[in-house]
């Protein structure tokens, strides 16, 4: 790896700006845009703006430590990355529980739709969900900060809580214990909140025409898609720190492991946000604008 390090240090770099563009331009056309000031658009800015968080988390450090013959993080550094990481994971899930939701409201109560999901309401379940996140996730953070380290050699490319506290010199059961439950308790409430959603939305196209089910279904696939990528990456994380399988390739390892900073950041903004006409007629009509506006200068100035 040491000779390929400019190689993917370059890769690195040209991959968090491309995620800081794309879900920029979506965060911005939406701010931007009164018409777009809707509960799907704006958990959507919700969305990009946590992959933005979890992008500042990540490749920062990453690109920094791809430079270094040999790799480090201070302490510091190491729990802040912790604490952006797991922050990231979870709120990444939340929204993602919540715009289901969001969903199955729409589809299965149009009539109460807009009295239920107000704005107010809407920025309420987005703050929500930062704190269903935050505060169980800084107990066991707590946690973490207190235990005495014997070690300083991580087996990833990034801090992660499990890492730092296979590091420990005092038994951690209170933190394996803490973190199972913390851990099985929110993917079954989010996954279980996900699926009831689908569950009655796929009920109600049933019994509709082919003209709703289909756009039911055009409306829907974008989110169903970076759920199941994101869940399935959530879930090996989860099954390979917990089992530890050691015929596993350690290159498959970093792949999966680095794969919830990259597809989903990247997937969100292109994949689902692009996909919604409204937002992608803003952007071509913002990077139209600016074409104008350049055009418009360059003759004035001849």
């Amino acid at each position: 790896m040491a000779e390929f390090r400019y190689l993917y240090s370059v890769m690195t770099l040209l991959g968090f700006l491309l995620i800081l563009l794309t879900n920029g331009v979506v965060i911005s056309v939406v701010a931007l845009n009164p018409a777009l000031h809707e509960p799907m658009y704006i958990f959507l800015s919700a969305l990009c703006l946590n992959g933005l968080f979890g992008s500042l988390g990540f490749y920062p450090n990453l690109f920094v430590s791809l430079l270094q013959q040999i790799p480090t993080i201070s302490y510091i550094g190491c729990l802040t990355q912790i604490f952006c990481v797991h922050t990231y994971w979870t709120c990444e899930m939340t929204l993602l529980g919540v715009m289901a939701y969001d969903r199955y409201l729409c589809i299965c109560n149009p009539l109460r739709y807009n009295k239920i999901m107000s704005l107010p309401t809407v920025f309420k379940l987005i703050v929500l969900a930062w704190f269903f996140d935050i505060i169980p996730f800084s107990i066991h953070f707590w946690l973490t900060v207190r235990l005495p380290l014997c070690g300083s050699a991580i087996q990833k490319i990034y801090c992660d809580n499990f890492s730092l506290v296979s590091l420990s010199c005092i038994d951690t059961t209170i933190n394996n214990i803490y973190g199972l439950f913390l851990t099985l308790g929110f993917l079954i409430t989010m996954i279980s909140l996900i699926l009831f959603s689908y569950v009655q939305i796929l009920r109600v196209c049933a019994r509709s025409s082919k003209d709703f089910r289909t756009k039911a279904l055009q409306t829907c696939t974008p989110h169903l898609v970076t759920m199941t990528n994101y869940v399935a990456d959530l879930l090996f994380e989860v099954l390979l720190h917990r089992f530890k399988p050691k015929n596993l390739p350690y290159e498959l390892r970093i792949l999966m492991s680095v794969q919830s900073f990259v597809v989903p950041p990247l997937l969100n903004p292109l994949i689902y946000g692009l996909k919604l006409k409204e937002i992608r007629r803003k952007v071509f009509q913002l990077f139209h604008l600016k074409k104008i506006v350049a055009s418009s200068t360059k003759i004035w100035t001849h």
